[in-house]
């Protein structure tokens, strides 16, 4: 294997080429190893949801967010809820009070369809 190749004249050493594979590969995996993907957990709630109800949700959103993941809160409305849209900012109001703490609204989304999201990130 050439050592160095821009001396005059090059330099060489003979190696055991398997090893040489093997090391890259454990590098390789090494590096792999200490990437982190950011999963996103979503959590869908609906504009008439009960008090208590919401607050179970946004305890397990909290563990989502404490375990490093992002959480995508869907907004999902039915029939006439749609002519009360307020109610639902109401209710995505109350999950970003609820996280303020330890989590900051990175999208806040416009409503889509029949759904509305935000994307909140651990600070």
């Amino acid at each position: 294997m050439e050592v160095a190749s821009n001396v005059n004249p090059p330099v060489a050493k003979i190696i055991n080429y398997g090893k040489l594979k093997y090391e890259e590969k454990k590098k390789a995996q090494a590096s792999k190893k200490k990437q982190h993907v950011v999963k996103i957990k979503e959590m869908r709630v609906r504009p008439r949801i009960d008090d208590h109800d919401l607050e179970t949700k946004v305890s397990r959103g909290r563990k989502f967010i404490e375990d490093g993941c992002k959480l995508k809160v869907t907004l999902m409305f039915r029939g006439r809820e749609m002519s009360r849209t307020d109610l639902g900012l109401d209710v995505l109001n109350r999950v970003i009070e609820m996280l303020s703490d330890i989590a900051e609204v990175e999208k806040h989304g416009e409503l889509e369809g029949r759904r509305q999201t935000i994307v909140l990130t651990g600070k």
